[in-house]
């Protein structure tokens, strides 16, 4: 079940995290367990499902990188083994990060380097806000034309994660 509908909430990458905590707790008070111990077996499986369903749900939603994927899962833009299609001059500029990293010998110039690949990320994730920022109001095509920027701010920022453990595996060198 999608934990949106769960919740009886709107699709948002920014929900009001005090309204997930009330549904949390109510939905835990509604389904815990130990209230249904003199039920059958089907009804306690049942309670129990919901249960851990309303756990799962909480911790996606009130993680904001879990919702972020989770709801890129539910517009199919995030698939396990898929290959993202980066624009190429994004591409080119990592290329060209990842050779300098290779040729870095001292601590200024990976200073220097961990410093751009900071400006990158900060951009990235500009861009990542303003791409949340109003989704939920979005009609059903202003929202996939929205969701499509979210995924390619999301697949960079997975890329530039493994640039920036390079740079962490380089720092210990100097």
């Amino acid at each position: 079940m999608n934990y949106f509908e769960f919740y009886g909430i709107n699709e948002s990458f920014t929900p009001d995290a005090a309204l997930l905590k009330k549904k949390f707790y109510e939905l835990s008070k509604q389904y815990h367990p130990d209230f249904y111990a003199n039920e059958d077996d089907e009804k306690q499986q049942e309670i129990l499902e919901l249960s851990t369903l309303n756990n799962k749900a909480y911790q996606t939603l009130s993680d904001p990188y879990k919702r972020l994927e989770y709801i890129l899962k539910l517009h199919d833009l995030l698939n396990e083994g898929a290959k993202p299609q980066l624009p190429a001059d994004f591409l080119m500029e990592m290329m060209d990060i990842n050779e300098r990293l290779m040729e870095v010998d001292d601590a200024e110039q990976l200073g220097h380097l961990t410093a751009e690949v900071l400006a990158v990320e900060d951009d990235i994730n500009q861009k990542l806000a303003k791409a949340m920022s109003g989704y939920a109001q979005l009609n059903d095509t202003a929202k996939e034309d929205r969701l499509n920027e979210i995924s390619d701010c999301y697949y960079r920022q997975k890329y530039l994660l493994r640039i920036k453990e390079s740079l962490n595996t380089f720092a210990t060198r100097f």
